[in-house]
């Protein structure tokens, strides 16, 4: 079934038009026949136009599209489908929605069906038996290599047998037919292995595809088939018995065949008996059969003609009596003098666990049988710790560090002592694997390290094997189980916040000198009373990370009670939460601003009476969230979606405070280009506030100034505040609030320094793009807002922007986005603009033409050799300006390369297409609002609309700012059918809802710039569907850019949310990657 979605016909089409005109033809029935080729998902079609044109549209066999062609002339000059093409799409997918192809479905069935029977086999294929056999001949190691081998067997009534088996899986992996004799040759085609044998078969296949893996390795290559045989490794056998489970087959074991062989998965059935030879101790193992490992770790056992799997634990214990039968070829095992003693003592309890043990009347008057005690008793001796070990049977007492070993053979009865070995090892390698060392009587560990790691860990083993005792000197304690408490108010007298914590009951003194431990990733800090702290608590590292995160000095830590500021108050809450620290005690001052500023929309503020109709729900939560950071003396930043009433929103705060009784006047910084937008915001929606516009020249604002304590609004422009900075420090405003605050992302910039000098009790910052290239970015502007909130700019740098930028640390960016999200409001259009109409956005790619190829070539091969030249001889850091001239001038030529040479004649592949599209969008009635970098390039452009009588508008960088806004409200009015902008001067503070086609000429480095420059037109008041085009020339340095802004696209998103993206500061690899 064909899958043709909506966005397959918008999203190909050539353009927005194109597609309207595809349902115009679709509508008026110019469709004059469909023909859709039965074996193949082609659909040839006949669309009536000027003349009528062949339309040939593929889709692969999942009903996926592919390709479409159209004969007109539209087809092969444009990219993008025609509207012939558009025409039959929208006319299949009414076929598909109303069963249309049902008959065409049926027939391709039915074929399909036809086909399958007619040329596959039958379905009934001939079972065979493909049988394998075992064959374990240990005199084959020198042959072969190995002791197992595998062989087949394949037939139907007779059975052949498989005589060279690596041609055997060759002809089996190739789907080949197998000759074996007059009377059988297997043909895949007609015979099929039984479904049991599928785990065989499928062993069989991956030894042929690991034999082909390198021909270099001798085994694989040569030595895992011989002949008739699969020669197997003790990791084959393995895989081979357990392939078998509980199959029975055919073996040939020591030259005996053997039918009915199954792997049994139980113990050996081993007997020993043990009796008195003289005065010596013979023991006999009983088995009926020869013993053999099939696999060295003795996995397999072969006793006679049975295979067994033996448990775990007898595998341990009967592999030294296997090996010594084997060696020897005797069963019987002797032991004479002293060695009878340690046999009973140290053997017996081994052959017991491998099997039942026999033994003698005699032997058993020899023997005593008491269960293990393991005591072990500490001390102290010096710096370090003793211990003595003892192992108790009944009243028999072992010292194992006794330099005249004890002997097993009791001085009261004669009889020698059956010891539990095992246990006794396990208690042994303990201390062996703590490093204690052997003293007389004992054990003895001195190094602090070691002394640690025993009683961290190691103690609790020794406790599970042995009991132990402490001598009233000896006292090492390791707080393995801390408690964790903490205690945060807000004081009224300091408005500070007064944070403490309480680890276990350890003394603040000492806090300092645990967490320069837990820097120096030590394992441990020994307290000052002789107790270990282990410093690999989750929450002791989670306290160590906030103080370094909140810049707490280590001497702060030793007063017990650490004061900082309350913009910390969400962070410390959200970090302590985290952290899983339990108890917590908070006043209710503190409590309540968490709440607030975390739940804006709860508090209860005053919205303005005359406000409240025109505010949106969303519009209404950023009042409540600007007034409640107020409320606390905070500042924020706002950092809404372009177009969703930033200023709207101050100014409801502003008029709220008037209302409530403050007469202090507060301060707006904008760019110049939007001060005149604020009066005329202020004369809308808030005409109760005094508003004073302080522009003009010095003198002129110097008067004015006079009247700054009775305005309750003064708005001025990021140059004039540089121009006034000293004039501003005698006052002192309510708010300082600064517009389009990337204005100050440079913190060194006389901008930013000016700005930040403004007396203000609370500071607020709006802006769509918080960051645009860099995390300093945001810090300038939160450096503005709540000046040591993000700490020093060199403390960022080193904490935050290297560890994410250079080393992309997730961790770190959680971190930052842990401090900032409360501080900052953000929402996007999309989530709360439910009425906005679609914006569609497309890129419309452009060739150069031979003219402009040539050009971008020739200055290509240049300047590359020139730019490399140069980062040899100045460094890359130095080569900066050097680089960007050349991507500019690169970029330029895309555009048109007589922006900068006077007597290129030739034609730009990018203005060809902008004639297209114009001539499209114009003609069907759309309004065009057309962005580029360069001015030059707008000249260019205006020059050639003028000829082509188009009505154009113009605004850059030069244009006054009372003419901005009467050219604007024109074009809002209807007048005008293109308005060309530069990037810098257009891309804020515009409101151009007039239009609906947005052209973005040039391709700039940064998204974000280039979306809010977009949203000059996607934004409140739009009535029609916007399309965003972004024009960009094919093979050349422009899509190298739209590819390396994809690869930029995350970290903005992951600090902010939802957020913008960014280019970040390219690596030298990237720079060299646009001159290939």
């Amino acid at each position: 079934m064909l899958q043709i979605p909506d966005s397959l016909i918008v999203n190909y089409s050539a353009s927005p038009q194109v597609y309207k005109r595809g349902m115009a033809y679709y509508r008026s029935g110019r469709i004059k026949s469909i023909r859709i080729q039965e074996d193949k998902e082609i659909i040839y079609s006949v669309v009536r136009g000027r003349q009528d044109y062949d339309v040939r549209i593929e889709f692969d066999d999942d009903g996926i599209f592919q390709s479409a062609e159209c004969t007109c002339p539209a087809s092969r000059k444009y990219w993008g489908h025609c509207k012939h093409i558009v025409a039959v799409l929208l006319h299949l997918k009414w076929l598909k929605e109303h069963d249309g192809f049902r008959t065409i479905t049926a027939k391709r069935t039915a074929r399909e069906i036809f086909h399958y029977f007619q040329y596959s086999p039958s379905a009934e294929r001939t079972p065979v038996t493909l049988e394998p056999i075992y064959e374990f001949r240990p005199d084959a190691e020198e042959d072969y290599g190995v002791s197992s081998l595998l062989s087949f067997r394949i037939g139907e009534n007779r059975m052949y047998v498989v005589r060279n088996m690596r041609k055997f899986l060759e002809d089996l992996e190739n789907g080949n037919s197998i000759y074996f004799g007059k009377q059988f040759t297997y043909d895949p085609d007609w015979h099929t292995f039984p479904e049991e044998l599928g785990s065989l078969i499928d062993f069989l296949h991956e030894l042929h595809q690991v034999s082909g893996l390198d021909k270099g390795y001798h085994y694989y290559s040569s030595g895992l088939f011989h002949d008739k045989y699969i020669c197997l490794t003790d990791a084959l056998v393995k895989r081979f018995f357990s392939i078998m489970g509980d199959q029975s087959f055919r073996a040939i074991l020591h030259g005996r065949v053997c039918d009915d062989v199954r792997v049994r998965r139980e113990a050996v059935p081993v007997q020993f008996s043990v009796d008195k030879e003289g005065e010596d101790l013979a023991m006999n193992i009983e088995l009926a059969d020869s013993i053999h490992n099939l696999t060295a770790d003795g996995t397999y056992i072969l006793v006679g003609t049975r295979v067994y799997r033996p448990p775990v634990d007898q595998i341990r214990n009967i592999m030294p009596f296997v090996s010594i039968m084997n060696r020897t070829g005797s069963r019987k095992l002797l032991f004479t003098g002293e060695d009878r003693e340690r046999f009973v003592s140290e053997v017996l309890p081994h052959a017991e666990r491998v099997g039942s043990v026999q033994a003698s009347d005699s032997v058993d008057q020899m023997v005593e049988r008491e269960p293990l005690e393991a005591k072990i008793y500490f001390d102290r001796e010096g710096e370090g710790i003793r211990a003595h070990v003892l192992f108790q049977y009944g009243e028999r007492k072992i010292d194992p560090f006794d330099p005249e070993r004890h002997s097993p053979v009791s001085e009261k009865s004669g009889k020698i002592l059956i010891r539990d070995m095992d246990t006794e090892r396990k208690v042994l390698s303990l201390f062996e694997k703590y490093s204690f060392r052997v003293c007389p009587h004992g054990v003895y560990l001195e190094e602090e390290e070691n002394i640690f790691s025993f009683f961290h860990t190691g103690l609790f083993q020794l406790q599970q094997v042995a009991e132990v005792y402490y001598s009233k000197d000896f006292r090492v304690i390791v707080h393995n189980k801390l408690t964790y408490s903490a205690g945060i108010r807000l004081s009224a007298d300091t408005d500070l916040l007064e944070f403490t914590f309480d680890i276990g009951g350890i003394r603040s003194s000492e806090l300092d000198r645990i967490f320069e431990a837990l820097r120096e990733k030590k394992r441990y800090y020994r307290l000052k009373d002789g107790s270990f702290l282990p410093l690999d608590s989750s929450e002791l590292d989670g306290l160590a990370e906030m103080t370094e995160h909140l810049g707490i000095r280590d001497r702060d830590l030793r007063n017990g009670t650490l004061e900082m500021p309350k913009y910390r108050a969400l962070y410390l809450d959200r970090q302590l939460q985290d952290f899983g620290v339990q108890d917590v005690q908070e006043d209710d001052a503190f409590r309540d601003m968490v709440r607030d500023i975390r739940k804006p929309g709860e508090i209860h503020a005053n919205t303005p009476e005359s406000l409240k109709e025109t505010l949106r729900d969303y519009q209404q939560l950023g009042f409540k969230w600007l007034k409640t950071l107020s409320r606390y003396g905070m500042g924020g930043i706002l950092a809404d979606d372009m177009g969703l009433g930033k200023t709207l929103q101050v100014l409801t705060l502003l008029l709220s405070d008037k209302e409530e009784g403050c007469g202090e006047p507060s301060l707006v910084v904008a760019p110049t280009s939007l001060v005149c937008n604020w009066q005329e915001e202020v004369r809308k929606f808030v005409p109760d506030l005094s508003t004073l516009l302080l522009i003009g020249n010095r003198s002129e604002r110097g008067e004015l100034m006079e009247q700054i304590p009775e305005a309750d609004l003064v708005i001025t422009s990021y140059p004039l505040i540089r121009r006034d900075k000293e004039s501003y420090q005698k006052f002192t405003f309510r708010y300082c609030i600064i517009d389009e605050a990337q204005h100050i992302k440079n913190p060194a910039s006389q901008g930013a320094k000016a700005v930040k000098s403004i007396h203000a009790k609370r500071r607020f910052a709006l802006t769509g793009t918080p960051m645009e290239n860099s995390l300093s970015e945001l810090w300038s502007i939160f450096d503005f807002v709540m000046p040591g909130y993000l700490f020093s700019h060199t403390k960022f740098l080193s904490d935050y922007e290297k560890p994410i930028v250079k080393e992309r640390d997730t961790d770190t960016v959680e971190e930052l986005a842990k401090h900032i999200k409360p501080f900052i409001l953000r929402r996007l259009k999309t989530d709360v603009l439910k009425e906005l109409p679609e914006k569609i956005e497309s890129r419309m790619v452009a060739d150069l033409t031979v003219e402009q190829k040539k050009v971008y070539l020739a200055y290509l091969a240049r300047v590359r050799g020139e730019i490399t030249a140069e980062i040899d001889r100045s460094g890359y850091e130095r080569s900066q300006i050097k680089i960007l001239a050349a991507l500019t001038r690169l970029r330029q030529i895309c555009c048109h390369p007589g922006m900068f040479l006077e007597n290129y004649r030739g034609e730009s592949g990018k203005m060809l297409l902008l004639d297209e599209i114009l001539s499209d969008a114009l003609g069907s009635g759309h309004r065009v609002l057309l962005f580029s970098q360069f001015t030059s390039m707008l000249h260019l452009i205006r020059e050639r609309l003028e000829a082509n009588r188009i009505h154009t508008f113009y605004l850059d960088g030069n244009t006054e700012v009372r003419e901005r806004g009467k050219l604007v409200k024109r074009f809002n009015e209807g007048d005008g059918e293109v308005f060309l902008v530069s990037l810098k001067a257009g891309g804020t503070g515009l409101n151009l809802t007039g239009a609906d086609t947005v052209i973005h000429f040039d391709p700039w480095w940064n998204p974000a710039v280039e979306d809010q420059a977009s949203d000059r037109a996607y934004r409140i008041g739009q009535k029609k569907a916007v399309h965003v085009m972004r024009l960009i020339t094919k093979g050349t340095i422009e899509e190298k850019i739209e590819h390396l802004k994809e690869q930029k696209r995350n970290l903005t998103d992951a600090v902010i949310k939802p957020g913008e993206t960014f280019v970040s500061r390219m690596s030298k690899k990237e720079v060299m990657a646009l001159f290939e």
